[in-house]
């Protein structure tokens, strides 16, 4: 698997610079794949208003992370996300990190895992995934539902 970083901005921007040379069925096509490419992110916001993108997996097709952030989300037939849990890996081994995503996830029946990579540090991570728990889930109700 290989990483690909994405600037949002130059992405927007670019996608409107090939938009404006580009005409029918260029056009269509680059706006498909660009369409696609989004999906496959997810910007959840913290109690402090701050917006976290995340990249989306299924649970099971998710890769072995190091360290970072993640959600579990149950995503429903009609597009609907409930966040179920929110977490920081640690940095000791990106496949125990794996084997515990799959089986919490799996435990709290979520079928998507939103990772977040951007952290500058484990205490980073840690802050981030507090922020996005006191935004998401109130201590009467571990899950929340989102419609980003």
């Amino acid at each position: 698997m290989s990483a690909r970083i994405i600037n949002f901005e130059e992405a927007r921007t670019s996608r409107g610079l090939a938009r404006s040379r580009m005409t029918g069925t260029d056009q269509q096509s680059v706006v498909a794949e660009s369409e696609e490419l989004m999906q496959r992110f997810q910007f959840w916001t913290g109690a402090s208003g701050h917006r976290y993108v995340h990249t989306i997996y299924t649970l099971l097709d998710c890769p072995a992370i190091t360290t970072g952030n993640v959600i579990l989300v149950r995503r429903n037939e009609d597009g609907q996300r409930t966040a179920l849990d929110v977490g920081v890996l640690g940095p000791d081994s990106p496949s125990l990190n794996l084997a515990e995503i799959r089986h919490r996830g799996a435990m709290m029946g979520a079928n998507e895992v939103h990772v977040h990579l951007l952290a500058e540090s484990h205490r980073d991570a840690q802050r981030i995934a507090f922020d996005l728990q006191t935004g998401h889930c109130e201590d009467d109700d571990p899950a929340s539902i989102t419609r980003h």
